[in-house]
């Protein structure tokens, strides 16, 4: 089956039905009035994210999904019968779109989530809705309203507990075929993978984790070099990412270290969110060297790269140390801690320590004296307040300008 994760459809819904226009007529009835019946309302369009289905191919072939109309009412005050809903299966982790604004209209990332793309339009009133005091015999009916019509992106993100990730002819997967079911094509060239495969790893009763596994990057892939990025979407839902590098590459010209930090870079320029998430190292196709050379070109090659977290040295090809990453994605994922480390002990990274110069401390700021007045001008100060207290405690006679008192008016 053929891997398709980007679809565009056209849904229309179903019409309303239009109303009747209808007086009833019977013996002995002779003002039986309006009976005109309302008229059907249209089906609607629904998604379901169903298991299962893990590509959007068969919407490939059929871009096109139509809801039934609303039959008309009738007299007697007979509705109209409303159109069936159309519900369509998509895969589960799918995001619809609306091709024409741009809006996400849902991320359907769990089984049986229904998701209304298109609501039916509604029946049309009949004569007798039009009714009244004024208005006895109404003629009027309501045409009914059209459904709605969208035309809609889909676009599959895989769900999967596990990502793996590094370049062309890493061992992803052959690692995701060691582990599991999943038989992915396997060659000796690089791009053997065109497309994302899925893998389900059971580590014991009612324990199990799936594993996504894309197509290799290369550096340049966010300028479409390769296979591009767009695979890398596949990964944003994982919860670690496996990063495979291959110890003994058969390329003379390939370097692990900088084909590893390349990788990195691509990552980051895809999405900062997917750089952020948990990232181990896997260092692969350790039969290639004996025992003891393969332990040391992994730890040079770790420590080269300053990683800090679990390190696993495996075989994909002789299953050599699939069993201890497995069991540790397993026990990350009930409990969300990452293990120190894993079967390949790194040397701790020294912090390089940089001589602290002594600070040199400011001298507190001295306090100024207090400036002493000199002492002819404390004398004469003093001496000037005694005399304004001395002539405040005396009683001060008014005079006129010719030394006479000033006589004082009767008050009679």
């Amino acid at each position: 089956m053929k891997f398709v994760d980007e679809a565009r459809v056209k849904v229309q819904a179903g019409n309303g039905g239009r109303g009747c226009v209808s007086f009833r007529r019977e013996k002995f009835v002779p003002f039986g009035g309006p009976d005109g019946g309302d008229g059907g309302h249209g089906g609607s369009i629904t998604f379901r994210a169903r298991e299962g289905i893990n590509t959007l191919v068969d919407f490939r072939v059929e871009r096109t999904f139509r809801a039934e109309n609303g039959e008309p009412g009738g007299g007697r005050d007979m509705s109209g019968r409303g159109g069936k809903d159309a519900l369509v299966m998509v895969p589960v982790g799918t995001i619809v779109r609306d091709a024409e604004t741009g809006e996400v209209l849902g991320d359907m990332a769990t089984a049986d989530v229904e998701l209304l793309v298109a609501r039916g339009g509604k029946g049309g009133w009949g004569n007798q809705k039009f009714k009244n005091s004024k208005n006895r015999s109404p003629r009027q009916y309501g045409p009914g309203l059209p459904g709605e019509q969208r035309t809609l992106e889909l676009e599959l993100k895989v769900i999967a507990d596990v990502g793996l990730l590094g370049l062309p002819n890493a061992g992803k997967s052959t690692l995701i075929s060691a582990v599991s079911a999943a038989r992915p094509k396997i060659a000796d060239y690089p791009f053997t993978t065109l497309y994302p495969n899925l893998g389900v790893i059971s580590c014991g009763d009612q324990r199990s984790f799936v594993m996504a596994d894309i197509p290799g990057l290369i550096e340049g892939a966010a300028d479409g070099a390769g296979l591009g990025i767009r695979f890398l979407k596949h990964l944003q839902r994982t919860r670690v990412l496996l990063h495979l590098v291959d110890i003994a590459p058969t390329d003379p010209s390939a370097e692990p270290v900088r084909d590893a930090n390349a990788i990195v870079g691509e990552l980051g320029k895809f999405s900062e969110d997917l750089l952020a998430k948990p990232r181990w190292l896997v260092l692969n196709k350790s039969d290639l060297l004996p025992s003891e050379e393969a332990v040391a070109k992994a730890v040079s090659i770790a420590v080269a790269l300053k990683y800090r977290g679990p390190a696993f040295l495996i075989s994909g090809a002789t299953h050599a140390g699939t069993r201890d990453l497995t069991e540790a994605v397993m026990r990350f994922i009930e409990t969300g801690e990452a293990p120190a480390q894993g079967n390949l002990a790194l040397p701790a990274i020294r912090e390089p320590k940089h001589a602290k110069k002594p600070v040199a401390k400011k001298p507190a700021p001295k306090k100024k004296a207090a400036a002493k007045k000199p002492a002819r001008r404390m004398a004469a100060s003093k001496k000037k307040a005694a005399t304004k207290r001395k002539k405040g405690s005396g009683t001060v006679s008014r005079k006129t300008r010719n030394g006479a008192r000033p006589q004082r008016k009767s008050r009679r």
